[in-house]
């Protein structure tokens, strides 16, 4: 396996663990195709401890967010990639944050958080079948003086990761592929907590050449990841390399006693696999009681009023992180000279 400076050696030994909280990007240069293997253990884990999620509910949002660390790492983001997953069912919405490194070497903050009904819900149920029809969007926000860009598709496929497979072949027609797990884990004589892994595969552009005129579609009509590398006249390497995917077991994704690079050279080592360094994950949220005050700064006395509770303080708190918020009515909206 070779690193980003292109020395060859096998793959690097970690200590046990030492895998977690990480997006290891590589590429396979048989193929020309890139990809990511993650580990989320105790970011994920903060992530889902700030609510008492029923297990499908927590098994989507896990889902979510190891796509959200997979696709944020291909970005070069300034600052947030969303995911948001809105449906008709029982499960209304997963949206999830990726905050890209503030300094080079510092990790990326992620956050996550689930809307549902919690008397619809079966917790037996696989969690997908209970978004019911709904959307997939990606929304990548670079910063002050941007414009966001917003890409929709329809939930298809089964799970997230077919959804967001399908992102990619109908909105940007770029082959990939996603394999995902988590469960709830412990250690002995620890409590249960959330760990995923997952790896993600995406056909780089090929320049010149075209192959099939029309892509393959799904069941649902959207192009597949396969039929748009038939049509760069490509479909060998990305068939080859995800029949190489598909000998991945749930443990090996899931870690710990695989590292990532162990699991990509066992995977892939036919491919040439070249590694670059990992980006260290961890929780965080950007919720603040000053971007609580900006937020609220249109609102009129009227509206502040309607907000301020018995005790006379307007409370607000975070979705994501469970941060409560107050403030004296004076301090918000128009009374405080708010635009």
């Amino acid at each position: 396996m070779s690193t980003h400076d292109d020395n060859a050696g096998a793959a690097v030994a970690r200590p046990l663990g030492a895998g977690d909280d990480t997006v290891l990007p590589f590429q396979l240069d048989r193929s020309d195709i890139r990809g990511r293997v993650a580990r989320l253990d105790e970011s994920l884990a903060r992530m889902l401890a700030q609510h008492d999620y029923p297990p499908a509910v927590g098994a989507l949002t896990a889902e979510a967010a190891m796509l959200t660390a997979l696709i944020g790492q291909t970005i070069k983001l300034r600052w947030k990639l969303s995911l948001q997953i809105r449906g008709s069912g029982p499960i209304r919405l997963i949206a999830t944050d990726y905050y890209a490194p503030e300094t080079e070497g510092a990790p990326a903050r992620m956050r996550a958080w689930a809307s549902f009904d919690p008397e619809a819900v079966d917790p037996s149920a696989p969690g997908f079948a209970q978004l019911g029809e709904g959307v997939f969007a990606i929304l990548i926000d670079q910063g002050p003086g941007t414009t966001p860009y917003q890409g929709i598709t329809p939930l298809a496929g089964g799970s997230l990761a077919a959804s967001a497979q399908s992102y990619f072949a109908q909105s940007e027609q770029i082959p990939t592929r996603f394999e995902i797990v988590s469960a709830l884990a412990s250690a002995p004589g620890g409590q249960p907590a959330w760990r995923a892994g997952g790896v993600m595969l995406q056909q780089l552009p090929a320049e010149g050449g075209a192959g099939a005129a029309r892509p393959e579609a799904d069941a649902d009509g959207l192009m597949t990841a396969q039929g748009v590398a038939d049509m760069a006249g490509r479909g060998e390497d990305w068939n080859r390399v995800n029949l190489l995917l598909d000998t991945v077991d749930a443990h090996e994704l899931i870690g710990p006693h695989v590292t990532p690079e162990a699991l990509l050279w066992r995977l892939f080592h036919e491919e040439t696999p070249r590694v670059y360094p990992v980006q260290p994950v961890r929780f965080g949220c950007s919720c603040s009681g000053e971007r609580v005050v900006e937020a609220l700064a249109g609102c009129s006395p009227d509206e502040i009023a309607a907000m301020t509770t018995p005790e006379g303080k307007v409370t607000a708190d975070c979705q994501f992180c469970g941060a409560h918020y107050e403030f004296a009515p004076e301090e918000l909206g128009a009374r405080s000279g708010g635009h």
